[in-house]
């Protein structure tokens, strides 16, 4: 594997570290014609201007002081194609409505998950992940009160790496990121199994951070109380490795001690119990996910989950935005 050049995406954040226009930064990143596609509501974006026009800047404009912090930023390659992710938060005051959530007035955070697949410096097709239902619990006007989980879990701020070394800004060792990458990809193949086969890949005291609407879980034994009656919610779950026809991931990577991984859809399945406040469907959904992990030596210990959640949502029916609409009227 080649080393990709992370300069120009290392610049790119900077841009946003501190309030100002970050318009120049978004021009100079994404090549002309990039595919950029946003969660729901935004969807599909007209490149990196559209990016910065319909969803940065409106952002912007309701965070006073927003700026940009990462908690993870890794390379790699998929399929001989480059990539580079980042996960992490804006930031800044919650001045003016957004997207109908009402303005609190205080410090807020929004935690975001990209991935761009990068040609010649520039990103030339993107994906980009916004915890929009953690925004709305952390400002108290998330409307479904159940979790997929035994338990409601966390839902406060995540944090990043326990390790404090997410931020890789030059190549780490093929034969680590190798390691990971193959141990990520054997645990979920133990996904959705009888006997739990995902389990010996995992420190019995690790960290899931699922979305806000799921909630986070610490120890083992907590996160299967939220996994297995997950996946007892849709039947026939495939994902973006099994060949389906439905499913792909865009991308999975490992480097260092880290792997990430995306797919817009990645997992597919059918609604056969309720799931968030909808009743039992029989229709097939497609979830827009995508994760990052940390490995220590030979077990993983913290991983990093975004699920578009409101388009979940709208496959169902159920249209948050029009919901948070009807309640502000």
């Amino acid at each position: 594997m080649k080393n990709l050049d992370r300069k120009p995406f290392l610049k790119f954040t900077e841009a946003q570290r501190h309030p100002g226009n970050f318009r120049p930064a978004f021009d100079a990143f994404f090549a002309p014609g990039a595919h950029v596609n946003v969660v729901h509501p935004f969807n599909e974006v007209a490149g990196g201007l559209g990016l910065h026009d319909h969803v940065i800047a409106p952002l912007a404009a309701a965070f006073d002081g927003l700026f940009r912090r990462d908690d993870i930023v890794m390379a790699g390659e998929f399929d001989g194609q480059d990539w580079i992710s980042a996960t992490g938060y804006f930031v800044g005051r919650f001045s003016r409505d957004w997207l109908g959530i009402r303005a609190t007035g205080e410090l807020a955070y929004l935690r975001f998950g990209e991935f761009h697949r990068m040609q010649d410096g520039k990103a030339v097709e993107s994906y980009i992940f916004f915890d929009i239902p953690e925004l709305m619990l952390a400002a108290g006007q998330w409307p479904i009160p159940d979790s997929p989980g035994k338990t409601r879990g966390f839902t406060g701020m995540i944090q990043g790496p326990a390790s404090h070394d997410g931020i890789l800004t030059t190549p780490q060792d093929p034969a680590e990121g190798a390691k990971s990458y193959h141990m990520v990809t054997e645990m979920l193949a133990g996904l959705a199994t009888e006997n739990e086969a995902w389990r010996p890949y995992w420190h019995d005291n690790m960290v899931w951070y699922g979305p806000g609407a799921f909630g986070s879980f610490v120890g083992i034994e907590s996160f299967a109380s939220f996994q297995v009656p997950f996946e007892a919610t849709f039947e026939g779950w495939s994902g973006g490795t099994a060949g389906n026809g439905m499913t792909a991931h865009f991308t999975r990577y490992g480097e260092g001690n880290y792997v990430c991984s995306g797919g817009w859809p990645s997992l597919t399945g059918v609604q056969v119990k309720p799931f968030l406040g909808q009743s039992a469907s029989g229709k097939r959904v497609f979830m827009r996910v995508c994760d990052w992990w940390r490995r220590e030596d030979d077990l993983l210990v913290e991983n990093w989950v975004f699920v578009d959640v409101p388009h979940v949502l709208l496959q169902l029916g159920y249209d948050l935005f029009a919901e948070i609409a009807e309640q502000a009227a």
